[in-house]
């Protein structure tokens, strides 16, 4: 038995994290879900997605597995059908992306390996945030949040600071892109109530760095579910990390 302030099932606003079976992902995912939300677990490889979703349920989160590969159309498709299903969605954390692998000396990188990283983290973006768009529509407070990163910082980048990482001509670029995506969905849903916003995790030990970063996923979460929770006039088309506002 609930008290009145307690959301039910039926009443929970219901949130989408893509890539979300390890790492910043899934601390997004705890983060939601601590925070009143059920929470769809996106993620491609079923027993990970399977071993995500039973260890945040033996937390005590409300959360529920989506299979989601977003470089692929049915699988998108069907996750949208599925959200439907679940009573709609309030929040959608595109968190899903790779590196690429090495070399991405500019020189030395294939076409092929530059596509597949832009077919994650940029197309993948597209097609999970147009296919659950009606969804978003119907939301009472809908918000939009990119993972992306200060690499993709063209400002940074070209300021030569150390902060923004080596020489990447396949992943780097695609934060930019992701970037300007941002910019160009938060001009197309101004006045609609969504709000369209990307954040920097910071150097975070992750499986895609090796484990080298200096930050928890869980700090690296952070700045992701202040976006996801902002007020009803709260900003739109902002990039920002833990230090606040940062220059696209």
């Amino acid at each position: 038995m609930t008290d009145d302030t307690t959301p039910t099932t039926d009443t929970k606003k219901i949130a989408l994290v893509t890539g979300a079976n390890k790492g910043i992902g899934y601390e997004i995912a705890a983060g939601l879900a601590r925070r009143g939300f059920r929470v769809g677990v996106g993620a491609r490889d079923a027993g990970r997605r399977e071993d995500a979703v039973a260890k945040l349920r033996a937390e005590g989160h409300d959360v529920f597995g989506v299979p989601l590969d977003v470089t692929d159309d049915a699988s998108v498709a069907a996750a949208a059908a599925q959200l439907e299903a679940e009573g709609g969605l309030d929040v959608l954390v595109n968190n899903a992306a790779i590196t690429g692998g090495m070399p991405q000396e500019p020189s030395q990188v294939s076409a092929e390996q530059v596509l597949r990283v832009v077919d994650t983290n940029v197309i993948g973006v597209l097609r999970v945030t147009n296919a659950v768009l009606p969804l978003l529509r119907r939301a009472a407070s809908p918000r939009v949040v990119n993972v992306s990163s200060t690499v993709g910082s063209l400002t940074l980048q070209t300021a030569q600071a150390d902060a923004v990482g080596p020489i990447s001509a396949a992943y780097s670029p695609t934060k930019s892109y992701l970037n300007a995506i941002t910019i160009q969905y938060a001009k197309e849903l101004a006045g609609t109530g969504i709000l369209v916003n990307a954040g920097c995790p910071g150097f975070v030990a992750t499986d895609l760095n090796g484990h080298r970063g200096t930050r928890t996923p869980e700090q690296g979460a952070a700045v992701f579910l202040e976006l996801a929770t902002l007020p009803d006039d709260g900003p739109s088309g902002t990039f920002r990390d833990a230090d606040g506002i940062q220059p696209w």
